[in-house]
């Protein structure tokens, strides 16, 4: 049987399963968005995983304050930080590991 494969950029190993890493390489040289577009598809993208990270609507409110209408396009201090801390959570993924299947278990 294969010992690795990759599926929807993650690493799929006999230990269990890890973010690519060609796909952090990409997300740790982004550089802060300049335009309402770039924030959007950064939300975007940073949305898919909102499960895995914690308090996500607390860290990304001021980028999506961003997104409202009639504001102002201010990329201040306080969305840089936003910015910064969802590009920290989005690289430090942890390796999921594959369940004893001797044990009874549940998905949710």
């Amino acid at each position: 049987m294969v010992k690795e494969v990759i599926v929807l950029g993650h690493k799929i190993l006999e230990k269990g399963m890890e973010v690519d890493q060609a796909k952090v390489e990409v997300i740790v040289k982004l550089p802060p968005p300049i335009f309402v577009k770039g924030v959007r598809s950064f939300l975007g993208h940073a949305r898919f995983y909102r499960r895995f990270i914690k308090d996500f609507s607390k860290v990304s409110n001021p980028l999506c304050k961003l997104l409202e209408k009639e504001v102002k396009f201010v990329f201040d201090d306080m969305c840089l930080k936003a910015f910064e801390c969802l590009k920290e959570k989005l690289t430090l993924a942890t390796i999921f590991v594959a369940p004893d299947w001797l044990k009874p278990f549940e998905l949710t």
